[in-house]
């Protein structure tokens, strides 16, 4: 089994370590040299260019990140790379050149955003490129179709499940997707404590991270429920942790 044991080291600072998207915005590599520098570790998103490159944004919808009409999966990745984020000098990067910048310098989780009929080869495109990355690495997804792709698309990438929910229908969709070999877990932090949460944790010895952390009542339960956060907002190392 891959020792994922970093996956829980350090806090993790959720698109970067930003300031909230007043002067540094997520998911920019200004995010993430500002999350380098600390030495947290990193989370972001991707989506897949019309020309079939990952790209790092959370929303499919250009708008509120670069003011634009149209969606990422009409642009190419050279389209993209002229859009500016929030006004700023910073554009959206390339999944390619998020991997440059950290060099295996701090962790990093990236979250596959699907969007239906238009992410077709997305995890694959993301595994291509994780696989000759040198460096501590996984993946997650909400998105089931995404998950099913993960052990043969990005095959020894540890993979995890995005989540929330309490409901019975919620939580036995979770646990359906243990057959796919997800070997962590980010749970929403206000929906613990959970039965599958619980269970990962405590039957399976999965490591569960959480969702998205910004006062101190989610710190507490993340580490009364949970292994550790992922953060956007404040400072970890200059905070309580219970």
């Amino acid at each position: 089994m891959t020792d994922i044991s970093w996956l829980t080291a350090r806090p993790i600072a959720h698109r970067g370590f930003h300031d909230l998207n007043d002067k540094c915005w997520e998911n920019t590599l200004s995010a993430f040299s500002a999350a380098i520098e600390r030495g947290y570790a990193i989370e972001c998103d991707v989506h897949l260019t019309a020309d079939g490159v990952p790209v790092v944004i959370h929303d499919d919808d250009l708008r509120r990140l670069t003011g634009t009409e149209g969606f990422v999966w009409q642009r190419t990745a050279s389209e993209m790379a002229q859009l500016r984020v929030g006004g700023t000098e910073d554009h959206p990067p390339t999944l390619r050149e998020l991997l440059d910048l950290v060099d295996g310098r701090v962790p990093l989780i990236v979250e596959i955003k699907g969007t239906p009929g238009h992410d077709a080869g997305l995890v694959k495109a993301v595994g291509r490129l994780l696989k000759r990355y040198d460096g501590q690495v996984a993946i997650m997804s909400f998105d089931h179709w995404l998950i099913r792709e993960f052990e043969t698309e990005a095959p020894g990438i540890p993979g995890g499940l995005t989540a929330y929910g309490t409901g019975s229908h919620e939580i036995e969709a979770h646990f359906s997707m243990l057959a796919h070999g997800i070997a962590f877990t980010s749970y929403a932090a206000g929906d613990l404590p959970n039965r599958f949460v619980s269970f990962v944790r405590e039957k399976l010895g999965m490591p569960v991270i959480t969702w998205t952390i910004r006062d101190q009542p989610a710190i507490d339960l993340t580490f009364k429920y949970a292994d550790q956060m992922t953060f956007e907002g404040f400072e970890p190392d200059h905070i309580r942790v219970a």
